[in-house]
């Protein structure tokens, strides 16, 4: 913009120095340009004759337009189409691997049958490094699409995902179903794998586990929630050795002797690393699988004594299953539980208003214990509160460059006005296309807001140039004579507005109609623009014409005076 503008009063003026030559051809020669004054005249003259009439009807546009602003709904961001979704169900603690392996295999027959999926890959457990926290009974599976032009048609990919979410409904595994790279992100930066969570912070897992469960069960129920799991941090399960010191004394052994033995033998513990060009592979020393793959088996596993002798497990410690955290969360100096919600159908921000509400009126937190609702909507919330700041700043800026330019506070008011005119079919076109309000959203709007009050400045400049010209030449007598003058100025702005909305509608409607990556996001950028620029060409053509004629049309008469008249009708004879 800033370039834009430099070029615009540098470079253009010296272009139509040298470029501009020759006969000049009027406006009224262009057949377009002809047919657009002839509807356009009848128009702004009727508005000028009706003008209370004009401005009711545009209040109660205004007015209309707020039921529809209320129910657009909110949301961070719009979903970012990846070209891949990251399908994560979660049994719960405890599951075996082979009751897991079966299950990821399952899972992945069943997604390779739609025909939009190109191919599939699951994963169970966590990886080997410190950046993956999910435990086993966490799965992640990756499924590739293929490019939309080959999916079936009328296929989307809100509704690819709600006819595969029942296909993959198993008992105890919640689904969950987003973008992997927008999954990573959310993960390192709040912990939360799914677009809503609800944490809940407090000094006892028990007690946390316990509300986790609670809501849970609430949010079940709740129109928007595709699927809600309280995470159990109590619920997994570990076998305990709990070594008698009594024992292990009879047989001179400390109790170092005896984790040894469950660290090397059961655990297993490397001893050494194996070298194979550049790869390098640790030595891991332990018993065969046969010989601990169950309780009764551990009990038999020997532990040799300072004298040599071979002594059970069993004589030494008493081995038991005992369940604990499976993992174990901080934060804020407190213990913490995650309630992973996946929310599809409806917006964030009001299925969030209408679940703290459950909440709050259905579940009793003791002294010590709090909620925190994260995800998408701590972004939200954050936006939001942005955005408070960021819109009034625009408009006042957008004020303070109008009066700049004016030095008239009622003409920066009027176009103003353009604003919220252009808001109008922004809003509309929204709730046409079912968009929610989200910060590309309001990008757009923003933007709309400074081309609105750009194309109800050149109206003005050109309704006070016909104005004053009119004044100079001693012809304002009546508000007849006014009307006449704003026409004359409003006719020449046709050209250039439709000329401005043109440019603007076929730039960006061919976006609407954009896939891939991005596209989402774009859409929601450039659909304020393509409606409010609908709404805003109404305003610039009809509305400001005729508050411009309320403003100046103040201290003159209805009807010229007889004198005036009389003056006017002598004119004609003195000139031969």
């Amino acid at each position: 913009m800033f370039f834009a503008a430099l070029v615009s009063i540098t470079v253009a003026p010296l272009l139509m120095v040298w470029l501009l030559k020759g006969k000049i051809r009027p406006e009224e020669s262009n057949p377009i340009n002809r047919f657009l004054l002839q509807l356009y005249r009848p128009i702004v003259s009727g508005a000028l004759r009706v003008r209370w009439l004009v401005i009711i009807l545009a209040v109660l546009a205004m007015t209309v337009t707020v039921p529809l602003y209320a129910r657009l709904g909110s949301e961070f961001m719009p979903p970012l189409n990846e070209g891949t979704i990251l399908f994560m169900p979660t049994a719960l603690p405890g599951i075996s691997v082979t009751e897991a392996t079966r299950l990821l295999q399952r899972q992945d027959q069943l997604l390779k049958q739609f025909p939009e999926v190109d191919h599939v890959f699951g994963k169970v457990g966590r990886a080997e490094t410190p950046t993956d926290p999910a435990h086993f009974s966490m799965a992640e599976t990756t499924v590739t699409l293929k490019p939309e032009e080959q999916w079936r048609p009328g296929v989307t990919w809100d509704s690819l995902i709600a006819e595969m979410d029942p296909k993959l409904k198993f008992p105890g595994m919640p689904n969950i179903w987003w973008m992997p790279i927008q999954t990573r992100t959310e993960m390192l930066a709040t912990g939360i794998r799914s677009n809503l969570g609800i944490k809940i912070l407090g000094p006892d897992l028990a007690e946390i586990e316990r509300i986790g469960l609670k809501i849970e069960s609430l949010l079940q129920g709740l129109r928007g929630t595709r699927s809600a799991y309280s995470e159990r941090v109590t619920g997994g399960y570990y076998l305990d050795f709990q070594v008698d010191r009594d024992a292990i004394a009879r047989y001179g052994l400390t109790v170092e002797d005896v984790e040894d033995v469950i660290e090397s033998a059961i655990g297993g513990k490397n001893i050494s690393q194996t070298v194979e060009g550049r790869e390098r592979y640790p030595i891991n020393v332990r018993y065969a699988r046969a010989l601990r793959d169950d309780p009764e088996s551990l009990r038999r596993v020997l532990v040799e004594t300072p004298g040599g002798a071979k002594i059970p497990m069993a004589h030494l410690a008493q081995i038991s299953m005992v369940t604990g955290p499976p993992t174990i969360r901080d934060e804020r100096g407190s213990l913490s539980g995650i309630v992973f919600v996946d929310v599809a159908g409806r917006d964030l921000a009001g299925y969030v208003a209408e679940a703290q509400r459950v909440v709050r009126e259905q579940v009793r937190l003791k002294p010590g214990y709090r909620l925190e609702w994260g995800g998408q909507f701590q972004y939200l919330e954050r936006a939001k509160a942005r955005l408070r700041i960021v819109i009034p700043v625009t408009i006042f800026l957008i004020f303070v460059l109008l009066y700049i330019n004016f030095h008239s506070v009622t003409r920066s008011l009027i176009v103003l006005l353009s604003v919220p005119f252009g808001v109008i079919g922004a809003i509309v076109y929204l709730y046409f296309l079912n968009y929610h309000l989200s910060v590309a959203v309001w990008v757009g709007i923003i933007a709309l807001a400074g081309v609105a009050a750009e194309t109800g400045v050149i109206m003005i400049i050109f309704l006070d140039e016909a104005y004053e010209r009119w004044h100079r030449e001693g012809r304002l007598h009546s508000m007849a004579d006014l009307h006449l003058a704003i026409i004359e100025g409003a006719v020449q702005r046709v050209r250039p507005k439709v000329m401005t909305a043109s440019a603007i509608l076929i730039g960006l409607l061919p976006i609407m109609w954009s896939h891939g990556s991005g596209a989402d996001v774009m859409k929601r950028i450039a659909a304020p623009m393509i409606g409010g620029m609908v709404s805003s060409t109404l305003l610039t053509l009809v509305v400001i014409p005729v508050l411009y004629a309320l403003w100046r049309g103040r201290s003159l008469p209805a009807e010229a005076p007889a004198e005036a008249g009389a003056e006017k009708r002598l004119v004609p004879l003195e000139n031969p």
